[in-house]
Order: C-alpha cells, then structure tokens, then sequence
C-alpha cells in the first residue's frame, strides 16, 4: 500500500506552474496507458504523437507567460528608474539654485559692507582734515560811506569787475560840472527836456543811455548815485574810451 508522502500542517496550494506540470504528467500516463493497450499491428502513430504535441503546448504557454512578466517587470524598473533619476536631477538643480542665490546674497551683503566701511572712512578722513584746516573766517562784506566819495570807491570796484575803465578823478571832474555832486539834478531846459528825456542825477544821464548802458548789479534809476555814475562811464567807455576822456558835455 504506497504511503502519504504529505506532512500534515505542511501542505500548500497548487500553483498554476504546478498544476500545469500534473496535467501533463497525466496527459503522458494516459497516453502510456493507450499506447500500452493497442496491439502491435495497430496504428499508434497518431494516438502516441497527441499527448507530445500537447505537452509541448504546455511548456511553450509557460514560457510565454514567464516572458510577458519578466518584460512587464523589466519595463517597470526602468520606470521606475527613469522617476527616480529625474527627481535626482531636480533635487540637485533645486539645491545648485540655492546655493547659488545664497552665495549672490552673502556677495551681495559682502560688498554692502565694504561700500559701508568706505564711506565711513571717507567721512573720518574728511572730518579730520576739516579739523586740522585752520578755520578762515568769510571777508567782511565791503562797506561805503553814503556821500559822495564813498559813491565814486562803490562804482569804481563795480567798473573794475566789469572791465570799464575809468578813475576817481575822471568821475570827480564830470560829476563837479555836471551837477556839482548833487544826485537828483535835473536839466529842464536843454534839448533832452525839451524832447521829453531829460539828464538826470550826477552824470546828467538821459533814460534811454542809461537802459542801454545799464551795469548789471546796480539800480535801475537814475537817480540812484552809483547806478547813475556806472551806466555813464559804461556809455563814455563806448563812444570816447574812458570817462578820463571826457572834458565836456557828453
């Protein structure tokens, strides 16, 4: 009597691989069987071939099977692959981006600093050759007496920044007959008054000559003594070369 080969507790459930290999193995008992039964005279060409041909069905089915699966699998990893080496790539781009932003901001703070520095020492070494500098006081501005010498001084510093020539006793003469130093002299009978523009102030200057010979930085009237005196040396600089040219009416 043949004896159970199976261990209790150990027994497994038939794979599909296995059970395929028991169907053939009683595919070739049955076809032993037939073969066996069937006298020597008999055809056993065709009975004996068809368990062969379809055991050999079989195998060529597992074969198929076990190739879709290592393709399948093999199709999976390089995906799986190709996932993981693009998250890679990502991952190190992300992290050579940060770094190269961090080393752009610590640059960046770098050279803030050093502009700060320079400036500060700029402004340390200024504020000590400041210190060091003697202190100069500004030039009292320049003062004139309010009568007739102090008249001529004023208008000969502004003649001379000017470029007009003349002297203190150029002016003096002209001034003493013209209107004896009086600066609101007025001529109402010569032919100025007469055609409506008469000479006035210390020159005895008509109000078309003195706009057009007007130096700038001083008043525009007449009557005002150091514009009066300039604006006449300014016109007998023109038409005679200098007022010290002048001897006469003008």
């Amino acid at each position: 009597m043949p004896q159970n080969t199976s261990t209790p507790g150990h027994s497994r459930a038939l794979t599909g691989r296995h059970k395929i290999a028991i169907a053939g193995v009683a595919t070739l008992g049955a076809a032993a069987l037939a073969f066996s039964a069937v006298p020597g005279n008999a055809q056993t060409t065709t009975t004996a071939e068809a368990p062969t041909a379809a055991v050999a069905y079989s195998s060529e089915k597992i074969q198929d099977v076990k190739a879709s699966l290592t393709d399948q699998l093999a199709g999976a990893s390089l995906k799986a692959e190709a996932i993981a080496a693009k998250k890679k790539a990502e991952a190190e781009a992300a992290a050579k981006k940060k770094a190269s932003e961090a080393a752009a901001k610590k640059k960046a703070a770098a050279e803030a600093a050093r502009k700060k520095a320079e400036a500060e020492r700029k402004a340390k070494e200024a504020a000590s050759r400041s210190a060091a500098r003697p202190q100069v006081k500004p030039a009292a501005a320049k003062t004139y007496a309010n009568n007739l010498d102090g008249w001529i001084k004023h208008a000969l510093d502004i003649m001379d920044k000017h470029n007009i020539p003349g002297t203190y006793n150029g002016l003096y003469r002209n001034i003493m007959r013209e209107s004896s130093g009086n600066p609101n002299a007025i001529n109402n009978w010569d032919i100025n008054a007469v055609n409506g523009t008469p000479s006035i102030g210390l020159l005895q200057i008509i109000k078309p000559t003195f706009d057009a010979y007007h130096v700038p930085g001083t008043a525009w009237s007449q009557y005002d003594p150091v514009a009066n005196l300039t604006a006449a040396a300014n016109y007998a600089a023109d038409r005679y070369g200098s007022i010290d040219n002048v001897n006469g009416a003008y």
